[in-house]
């Protein structure tokens, strides 16, 4: 009978160091964080404002619908933004907060019905009709896995010109948002300026142009615009080379030569000079 006592005693005394043992390991894990940050920059279209009211940016880290919690930026909510802006290498940061590690699955931008549009040769803002399924949260893939005390910086690129569809003859445009995710960590840029020559030997910066980055065997990656100083940045680029090209009415069309882009890192090609034909 001692004997069995003592067994049962040895049995109970390693069940209780186990469960320490594991209560410490998921204590640790739970004390182990990484730092998210969200920023939204736009690509190039033909409106002269698009104005988004984000209403709640969430996350969730498993297959479970309800899972989804909150972000809960320094600014609050509503988040009110004209993308037409996030140009030339300006970005909007809608969140920096600190997670634990895992898997951080997805994220959903979350819009109200409180959305316009600006055209030119338009009097006023155009309301942007906004499907409720947008409403309820526009979900953007990340699988991303976070580990203890990295910064991990994901680009949300928002093409807005594929992102607004005209409804028919009604005069109604449709909001429906097209969005790539690009994490920072693992992509480079490109920056310059682009200037033309008045009188021979003024540069003047050109505003509102077009600058297109292809792939070496001529797939068009994306493109971005100049702001009022001639100056652009080309974000969210996967390591590899690319061409520039720029096409201007009344100007030789440029074209680079083959730029190298290093995860981390702004490539400058410095000043280009668009000549007359």
């Amino acid at each position: 009978m001692k004997y069995i006592k003592s067994v049962l005693g040895t049995v109970v005394t390693i069940m209780v160091l186990l469960l320490m043992v594991n209560c410490d390991s998921d204590n640790s894990n739970k004390n182990e964080t990484a730092r998210v940050q969200l920023k939204l920059v736009d690509e190039p279209g033909d409106y002269l404002e698009v104005n988004i009211e984000i209403i709640d940016i969430q996350y969730k880290s498993s297959d479970e619908e309800e899972s989804w919690e909150s972000f809960t930026p320094e600014v609050g909510y509503p988040i009110n933004v004209d993308i037409t802006e996030l140009i030339a290498g300006n970005s909007l940061l809608l969140t920096d907060e600190v997670l634990p590690v895992g898997v951080l699955k997805q994220v959903r931008l979350v819009l109200s019905d409180n959305n316009t549009l600006k055209i030119e040769g338009e009097e006023g803002l155009i309301p942007l009709d906004t499907p409720s399924a947008q409403q309820s949260g526009l979900k953007l893939n990340l699988d991303e896995e976070l580990e203890a005390g990295f910064v991990y910086s994901f680009i949300l690129d928002w093409n807005v010109q594929k992102s607004i569809v005209k409804a028919g003859n009604s005069g109604k445009y449709i909001l429906k948002p097209v969005i790539k995710v690009n994490a920072e960590v693992s992509s480079g840029s490109i920056s310059g300026k682009v200037v033309e020559i008045i009188e021979e030997t003024i540069e003047t910066p050109i505003g509102n142009q077009i600058v297109e980055v292809y792939t070496t065997d001529d797939t068009l990656v994306k493109d971005t615009l100049t702001d009022e100083n001639g100056d652009f940045v080309l974000q969210g680029l996967e390591a590899g080379n690319y061409i520039l090209k720029i096409s201007k009415e009344t100007y030789i069309s440029y074209e680079s030569s083959e730029v190298t882009v290093e995860v981390g890192n702004i490539e400058s090609v410095g000043t280009i000079t668009l000549e007359l034909e």
